[in-house]
């Protein structure tokens, strides 16, 4: 129930192309800032473009007069007061987030944002043989005649996450500019290193007020999520003996030979391109090495506890497989935690799911639960007690050079942003 009577939804469509030409500008300008993250780099952040594009968001919410602080490690927390009339209780702070950085798997330097204001629907052929093509891409199909942006082909677009960053600058702008749109508290967080999974350790848990909170993170308009991975990042270290290849016999233990094999008898049915919907997978990330030394990384991922111990005994057990096929050769396995499913959470809040649906209700933007095959900042939230939901940006192809964005999905974002902060 609202604390103040107010007709709902509160965002005039008639003010709908603004905000639009708002979001194109801010995508496109946030796009072009390099944010590639770096998961080899211990330290929050990770690189220095994360700064970057901090800086020019702590610059925007100085000129909007929004007040807003920029920690040792990057993260940029914004605060709006609320607007309520004397004499109506303050409800709790509500929360947005996004985060700074883009995946390392695809350049995210130079991005070059292409608009194409009413998409003719044929195929789009871009730099280095890639290509946008409706035939194969139903979503792309159904844009027809609307406004989206790719990247040039070189690079990813970034829409993950400068679509959500977008999306929350833009419906705060339109908050301060329409006093007449009451609403409680707001907190505004932008976090580094999403992508690597190591921004969260440096949380400034302290700072944040929010009793509940929702990540602008995902993929197709109206889609939203409330259940993710459970994700480790698991390290493999193989031992081996060098010597002369000539005198090798009976002597040389190959440890780059040892991570082949483990690489190998990773179960082919249990990878990410042979899996969807609520099936886990092994990801094979890195492998390097030489005779002596050698070592591979790989994700893991279930939805549930009881697969994540058994994808952990199974790669224990190839482990010790590994070792009685190269005598004299070791592997040590080394298993981090990276986030857990957020569904069991946010359950235990109900109020934070049923608002997010009436909010989508008033913004018309259809409300479809899914599950996410990733993790989000909000999941690693919701451990730490704040139950965040993740909602849909526009994005499509994510971490690849054939990435694209729809922008009415985005509008429709902007808009729920600020149906969800109204009283």
């Amino acid at each position: 129930m609202s604390v103040f009577e107010q007709k709902h939804p509160v965002f005039d469509s008639a003010e709908a192309p603004a905000l639009k030409d708002a979001l194109i500008e801010r995508f496109v300008r946030y796009a072009k800032i390099w944010t590639t993250s770096d998961p080899d780099v211990p330290e929050t952040p990770s690189t220095a473009g994360q700064w970057d594009l901090a800086r020019v968001l702590k610059a925007e919410f100085d000129a909007l007069g929004i007040e807003s602080e920029l920690t040792k490690h990057c993260y940029l927390v914004a605060r709006i007061p609320p607007n309520l009339p004397p004499g109506y209780p303050v409800p709790k702070t509500i929360g947005f987030l996004a985060h700074l950085d883009t995946a390392h798997d695809v350049s995210g330097k130079d991005v070059n944002p292409c608009i194409i204001s009413n998409y003719s629907g044929d195929k789009i052929v871009l730099r280095g043989g890639v290509a946008l093509d409706p035939s194969s891409d139903p979503e792309l199909a159904a844009a027809t005649g609307k406004t989206i942006i790719h990247a040039d082909g070189e690079t990813l677009l970034g829409a993950d996450d400068k679509a959500g960053i977008a999306a929350v600058v833009s419906a705060a702008a339109f908050l301060v500019s329409h006093a007449e749109i009451k609403h409680g508290p707001i907190e505004i967080v932008f976090t580094p290193d999403e992508e690597t999974g190591r921004g969260l350790p440096e949380f400034p848990l302290e700072l944040i007020k929010s009793a509940y909170c929702y990540t602008l993170d995902g993929g197709a308009g109206g889609e939203f999520e409330i259940e993710c991975f459970n994700a480790y990042a698991v390290e493999a270290r193989f031992e081996g003996r060098a010597i002369h290849p000539g005198a090798a016999r009976g002597v040389l233990v190959n440890a780059a030979l040892m991570a082949a094999h483990f690489a190998a008898m990773l179960p082919r049915t249990e990878s990410p391109e042979a899996t969807d919907g609520y099936y886990g997978f092994y990801c094979l990330m890195e492998i390097s090495g030489n005779h002596e030394n050698a070592s591979l990384k790989l994700i893991v991922r279930d939805f549930t506890r009881s697969g994540m111990e058994r994808r952990l005994a199974a790669l224990e057990s190839l482990a010790r497989a590994v070792e009685a096929m190269f005598p004299g050769g070791s592997v040590t396995l080394n298993a981090e935690s990276s986030y857990r499913n957020m569904k069991e959470k946010i359950d235990e809040h109900p109020e934070v799911l049923a608002r997010l649906e009436e909010a989508a209700k008033n913004a018309g933007s259809g409300f479809r639960l899914k599950p996410i095959r990733g993790g989000t900042d909000g999941a690693r939230l919701t451990e730490l007690g704040i139950p965040t939901p993740n909602i849909f940006t526009g994005g499509r192809n994510f971490h690849s050079r054939a990435e694209w964005l729809l922008v009415d999905d985005l509008l429709s974002a902007c808009r729920l942003v600020i149906e969800l902060a109204a009283c």
